[in-house]
């Protein structure tokens, strides 16, 4: 892919994110018209609104792209280039007017992450990054902690819809709680993963999390020189359902913690 077209794309990744953003924002405080995909999991209408001012824009630019959304799929002719946008990352706390929540825009290009962008409407910030070009927030360059002890380190992780899960998080977490100076569990993990890319949070991890979540943050977050994994071990795969990141220092550290924990 040339650097130019690249570039193309990250713009509208930015743009597209800032646009579902603003959709947010508008719809804040005014939540209406909630169904429920499963037990506790809700899908306000500002989501499905959001997403569709996303694909629209993605569209307008790349007609042919395949995109890959949480609340819908639309097809296109070129399956080497593959949009994975999440209009509402931490749809719980928006719902119930917690100030925790993003949008997430990220693009494959043959099967590989090459850019990505998460907005936060709250703090109008832009997490942008692309493939070998090194990660942003608001245009000024961002780079993971130099964290490398667990007792120094705040880390966050997530908790999975399906409480038939919620005990092996729970175990995780109660283990990591002694060990690291602090947890947080925030509700988006795409702001998770962008807070570790700034250097904010300095490490997290996930059991369970779909690739529209995480996507554009695991590129941010590498690019800012954090090592993504999944919680195995194994090199990052946006399908594979699980994701750990950390500080370069600090990964090893926390990766064996939460695999200890596992364990037990």
């Amino acid at each position: 892919m040339s650097e130019q077209h690249l570039t193309a794309v990250a713009e509208v990744a930015a743009a597209a994110a800032r646009a579902g953003g603003a959709v947010l924002r508008e719809s804040y405080g005014q939540v209406r018209n909630i169904r429920h995909k499963g037990l506790v999991a809700l899908v306000p209408e500002a989501d499905v609104n959001a997403e569709r001012t996303i694909v629209e824009l993605i569209r307008s630019h790349f007609p042919t792209h395949r995109i890959l959304a949480e609340e819908g799929s639309v097809g296109g002719d070129d399956a080497s280039h593959r949009w994975i946008v999440d209009p509402l990352d931490g749809t719980t706390n928006f719902a119930h007017g917690v100030r925790a929540f993003s949008v997430s825009v990220g693009y494959e290009r043959d099967g590989k992450l090459a850019a990505g962008a998460i907005y936060d409407p709250n703090l109008d910030e832009l997490f942008l990054a692309t493939a070998g070009g090194g990660a942003t927030l608001n245009g000024s360059p961002i780079v993971a902690s130099e964290t490398d002890e667990l007792i120094r380190a705040l880390v966050a992780t997530g908790f999975p819809y399906d409480r038939s899960l919620v005990s092996k998080a729970l175990s995780q977490f109660a283990a990591l709680s002694v060990q690291c100076q602090a947890l947080r569990r925030v509700g988006s993990a795409a702001l998770d993963c962008a807070w570790t890319a700034a250097g904010r949070f300095d490490g997290y991890w996930e059991n369970v999390i779909n690739a529209w979540d995480v996507a554009a943050g695991a590129l941010i977050a590498a690019e800012a020189g954090a090592i993504v994994t999944d919680v195995n071990g194994a090199p990052f795969q946006v399908d594979a359902g699980t994701i750990l990141m950390a500080a370069p220092g600090l990964h090893a550290k926390l990766l064996a913690a939460v695999t200890a924990a596992t364990a037990r």
